[in-house]
């Protein structure tokens, strides 16, 4: 038997990927503990008066080897992990971290088999679906003044495009708790995180106290998907956040926050052959 001196030790066996990520989860834990940020932690019932973003999505996808099961079930979860945060208050200096808001996903907290993608490949797991929570609480963010602290990108092309393309409608990693999402409010008023499932459909709002001075705009240049040397095809742009002052409608700043390429995770043949370059 010859050793791969390129394999990663947890690439060697399921095991061996499990007490990796374990590895991973206790270190994290560790990273938080001496941590000195202020992680919001507030819940409230009345609504903040100023609405700063909104943005809603489908939640059950359906398609050619996309598991109903799996669909619904991901709903479920992201219901229950919304719970955990509609009406969080995210006060000047604070910091919201998704998994210390929503905490470990467990059968015991009622969460189901989701889908998750681990290694470039889509499987069940507790909890699974999630990311869709995170990519939506990331869009609002980037329609917002607030300042992203850590985030992590999968691809963004499990699925074909649902009608006009929006840019980051997918791509937001999250996995618990070692991945996690944060952003901090480096403003100097409170706003406030809303989220929400009905009619099968996510909804989120985020609010502050008042108007900022200026609105904000996400575009995509350069657009199209590429077959590379390994076979495999990629969707490949450039996402960049316009920030818009509100008194002269010019654009004061823009800012690349994503150079995207992301492995093609659905069918080729699903692929818009006049994006295809």
């Amino acid at each position: 038997m010859f050793w791969n001196k390129d394999l990663l030790f947890c690439d060697i066996h399921p095991i061996c990927y499990a007490i990796s990520e374990q590895k991973e989860i206790c270190k994290r834990h560790l990273k938080n503990f001496r941590s000195k940020e202020k992680i919001a932690k507030t819940l409230v019932g009345q609504h903040l008066p100023n609405v700063v973003s909104t943005h809603s999505s489908g939640l059950i996808k359906k398609g050619p080897g996309i598991d109903p099961v799996l669909q619904y079930n991901k709903a479920e979860n992201i219901a229950i992990a919304c719970k955990e945060m509609n009406g969080l208050i995210i006060r000047p200096g604070e910091v919201f971290s998704f998994w210390q808001t929503v905490g470990k996903t467990t059968k015991r907290k009622n969460y189901k088999d989701g889908r998750v993608l681990i290694r470039n490949k889509v499987q069940a797991s507790i909890g699974g679906g999630l990311c869709n929570l995170g990519n939506t609480i990331h869009r609002l963010v980037l329609h917002s003044p607030l300042d992203v602290v850590e985030f992590h990108s999968h691809s963004d092309a499990l699925a074909p495009d649902n009608g006009k393309r929006i840019p980051f409608s997918a791509g937001t990693s999250i996995s618990y708790n070692y991945i996690d999402y944060k952003f901090k409010n480096n403003t100097d008023q409170n706003v406030q995180l809303l989220l929400w499932c009905e009619n099968e459909r996510l909804y989120g709002e985020l609010r502050s106290e008042k108007e900022f001075p200026y609105t904000f705009k996400l575009s995509e240049e350069n657009h199209h998907f590429h077959r590379e040397a390994n076979g495999k095809y990629y969707r490949v742009s450039k996402i960049f956040k316009n920030t818009i002052d509100k008194s002269t409608q010019s654009v004061v700043e823009k800012k690349l926050v994503l150079d995207n390429h992301s492995e093609v995770m659905f069918d080729y043949d699903l692929i818009p052959k006049d994006m295809i370059s």
